[in-house]
């Protein structure tokens, strides 16, 4: 009769942590490889739309200024160097292209509102901007939008393509303190203390706005009572968990795209 394996023991096995960095160089060149990887990611998950959309890092060492893909690039061709850092006021001060302005006037406010956010994304996705149409928050339908459960907002209004930094700052406050914000006809905003975990969130996001939009087509979805969804969202809704849930996406875009870390 064979005898079974010991264990091995839990010290020696792998598991996967953010990093700490030791200076601010080698944070900022973590968070632009990040970044060139997530908007790649954005890029084959189908979230480009014409020269709409942005993910934005905080720089370690300037905490008013963001690393931002620059206007006009695809999302699939971007590396690190192409990146441009731009200031709170939307000027570059780094890099040699434009930035879009009217996208940057939110994410600058909802960076200076959120000094915890090192990371907001926004795209026009399709599913995303369904649900905006609708003008609704997300039903806790599965555990992954529980993850959302009393953790997002949703902006009840639409002025047209945002170009005033006061609407901006609309928006900020209908954020507050969650992860995620429905900007009604317009499409979704997420926020992370890592850029890992603000293209998860929204990643997820819109995942699950795809859910519950297919779920009532076929149906009545049931919801999850309060207690189990607040109880769900605790287990997953951190940006540990996030970070988490997005590093498959890392090592495979890393692996194949080698050349985004340049």
């Amino acid at each position: 009769m064979s005898v079974i394996p010991d264990p091995v023991p839990v010290e020696r096995l792998h598991f996967a942590l953010p990093p700490v960095h030791a200076t601010a160089e080698e944070e900022r060149t973590h968070r632009k490889q990040r970044l060139a990887g997530a908007l790649r990611v954005f890029g084959r998950l189908g979230y480009e739309e014409g020269v709409s959309g942005h993910i934005t890092a905080r720089d370690p060492e300037y905490p008013d200024c963001f690393w931002v893909n620059p206007f006009g690039a695809p999302f699939e061709e971007l590396t690190a160097s192409d990146l441009i850092l731009v200031n709170g006021d939307g000027q570059v001060v780094r890099g040699g292209h434009h930035v879009n302005q009217a996208a940057f006037t939110v994410h600058a406010q909802v960076h200076r509102a959120r000094p915890d956010a090192v990371a907001v994304a926004h795209t026009h996705s399709v599913h995303g901007r369904a649900l905006a149409a609708l003008g609704e928050l997300l039903d806790p339908l599965t555990q992954e939008a529980c993850a959302f459960y009393q953790d997002h907002a949703l902006y009840d209004a639409y002025t047209g393509v945002t170009v005033d930094a006061e609407e901006g700052r609309r928006i900020a406050v209908a954020l507050g303190t969650f992860k995620a914000i429905v900007l009604r006809n317009h499409g979704l905003l997420t926020v992370g203390t890592s850029v890992d975990a603000a293209a998860w969130w929204f990643i997820a996001l819109e995942r699950c706005a795809q859910v519950q939009l297919a779920a009532r087509t076929a149906g009545k979805p049931v919801l999850i009572d309060h207690r189990d969804a607040v109880a769900t969202r605790e287990q997953l809704g951190s940006d540990l968990v996030a970070w988490i849930n997005y590093q498959p996406l890392w090592r495979r875009i890393s692996r194949t795209d080698p050349e985004l870390l340049s």
